[in-house]
């Protein structure tokens, strides 16, 4: 049996879909139904404009530096200029050197392994001690590695190395010096109260023995 039509359920039908079906009826082309773009909510931004505008306040975000900047600097510029190598005399030491801007450095492992080897732990202990002083080494390009591994001032496999000037070596020297000789004066004191004890219970122990055998 048929349901009657007055007995349906009313459906209540958008403002704007309706008006899209009265003009697909009158119109001769077809058209595809498709809600009102004022029915269909915004979706929300994935990207907060605050943050970006809030990134610095002076500095445009187009501007800013590409480089971080605890970054490795740039090795030297290969120039033949650069890479002419030379034995410089430091303190009494042949090291190798480079001519740099008119700066004269000298191969930072070679200078180590000659006068800083015995002072620290290691090479590692010497990089921490220059970013403490503020020395930036300049880093070598290929060229200089290669002239210096020929050279023998750094081993066979190493396929990089930096360079120190005179000056900044004579600071980083005196600082390497300076707390050898400090750890020295502080653990003198703790190693002779160690000898005066010992030698101590040696006497104890003597006089003991010297008693019982009387």
């Amino acid at each position: 049996m048929a349901t009657p039509a007055a007995l349906l359920p009313a459906t209540a039908v958008p403002h704007g879909l309706s008006m899209s079906v009265s003009a697909a009826l009158n119109s001769s082309t077809p058209a595809t139904l498709s809600p009102s773009a004022s029915a269909t909510p915004a979706a929300p931004s994935i990207f907060r404009t605050d943050l970006l505008s809030s990134v610095s306040p002076g500095i445009p975000i187009g501007s800013l530096p590409h480089k971080p900047v605890y970054s490795t600097p740039s090795p030297v510029e290969n120039t033949p200029q650069n890479n002419e190598c030379k034995m410089v005399e430091v303190r009494g030491a042949k090291l190798a050197s480079f001519t740099v801007n008119g700066s004269e450095l000298i191969c930072l492992p070679q200078a180590f392994d000659l006068f800083l080897k015995h002072l620290v732990g290691g090479l590692h202990t010497v990089y921490t001690k220059l970013k403490r002083l503020e020395i930036t080494p300049v880093v070598c390009n290929v060229e200089q590695v290669r002239i210096l591994r020929g050279l023998g001032a750094i081993q066979p496999g190493v396929n990089r190395c930096k360079l120190i000037s005179r000056k900044d070596f004579e600071v980083l020297y005196n600082d390497c010096t300076n707390a050898r000789s400090y750890a020295a004066v502080t653990q003198a004191p703790i190693s002779q109260q160690g000898l005066i004890r010992a030698y101590q219970s040696v006497l104890v122990q003597s006089e003991g023995l010297v008693g019982g055998k009387l």
